[in-house]
C-alpha cells in the first residue's frame, strides 16, 4: 500500500492539476507517468450539463470504439432454435434459454460481461430483472442488445462495444483502452466517444454541454482535457 501511495504522489506530482491538456498531450502525459504491475484500464469522465433527474435529458447510448477496449468479452445471448445457433456462430460464449435463466436465478452465475436476446425471449429475461439490471446487464432495444440480428449483436460486442450513461452527478464514465494501447488508438477511441455524445445532446439542455473531461488509468490521477478542443476537432 505504502508503495502504491509513493506511485501515486508522484503521478501526481508530474501532472500539472490546473492545466487544460488537448487530448494527445494528456495521453503523453499519462504514458509518462509511473507504471502499475499489470496493463490498466484506460478511463474517460466527461461531465455534461444535463440534469439526469429529468427524463429528456438522460443521456444514454452505445457504440464500437475503432480499437475496442483490449478486454475479452463473455457474451451471453438469450435465444432459441436457428437463433441460438446463429448466436453461437458468431462468437457467443453462452447461448440458450430456460436453462441459463434458472442457472442465473438458482446458482447466481454470473460469468459474462454483456447479455444479448431476441425480443422473444424478453419473457424470460424479464424475470431476471433484480439479477441483471443493478449490475447494467440488462438488454435494451435502444442499446441494440434486444434484436433479432444477433451474429451482428454479437460481433459489435466482441470487437469492443461500449456503452455509457450519464450518472446522478451529470459524468459519464467509460472504459477506452489499456495503457498498453498506442497514443493514436487512445486518441481514436476517446475522440470517437466524446463525438458520439456531442451527437446525443438533449434538445432541453441549456448552456454549456460538455463541461469537463479528464482521462486516468486505474491507478493514477485524473489528468484535465481541454473540452473546446474537443469541439473544435469534432466539428471540423
Amino acid at each position: 500500500m505504502a508503495s502504491q501511495s509513493k506511485r501515486y504522489k508522484q503521478s501526481l506530482e508530474a501532472i500539472d492539476s490546473e492545466r487544460l491538456y488537448s487530448l494527445e498531450e494528456a495521453f503523453e502525459a499519462m504514458l509518462g507517468l509511473p507504471t502499475a504491475k499489470f496493463d490498466e484500464s484506460v478511463d474517460i469522465a466527461i461531465n455534461l450539463g444535463v440534469d439526469p433527474k429529468h427524463a429528456d435529458q438522460m443521456v444514454r447510448g452505445a457504440l464500437v470504439l475503432p480499437h475496442g477496449v483490449g478486454k475479452d468479452v463473455r457474451v451471453l445471448v438469450f435465444a432459441k432454435g436457428d437463433k441460438e445457433k446463429e448466436a453461437l456462430e458468431a462468437g457467443a460464449d453462452y447461448a440458450g434459454g430456460d436453462e441459463l435463466a434458472k442457472k442465473i436465478q438458482d446458482e447466481g452465475w454470473l460469468e459474462f460481461d454483456r447479455v444479448i436476446a431476441t425480443p422473444d425471449m424478453m419473457g424470460v429475461v424479464g424475470r431476471l430483472g433484480k439479477v441483471l439490471g443493478p449490475r447494467g446487464l440488462m438488454p435494451n432495444p435502444k442499446l441494440g442488445t434486444v434484436t433479432p440480428n444477433v451474429s451482428q449483436a454479437v460481433s459489435d460486442q466482441k470487437s469492443g462495444k461500449v456503452e455509457y450513461r450519464v450518472d446522478k452527478s451529470g459524468i459519464i464514465h467509460c472504459a477506452i483502452g489499456k495503457r498498453s494501447f498506442p497514443i493514436e488508438k487512445l486518441v481514436e477511441n476517446a475522440s470517437a466517444l466524446i463525438d458520439t455524445v456531442l451527437r446525443a445532446k438533449p434538445a432541453s439542455s441549456k448552456g454549456t454541454y460538455m463541461k469537463k473531461i479528464a482521462i486516468s488509468t486505474t491507478m493514477g490521477p485524473g489528468i484535465k482535457v481541454d473540452p473546446s478542443t474537443q469541439l473544435v476537432v469534432n466539428a471540423a
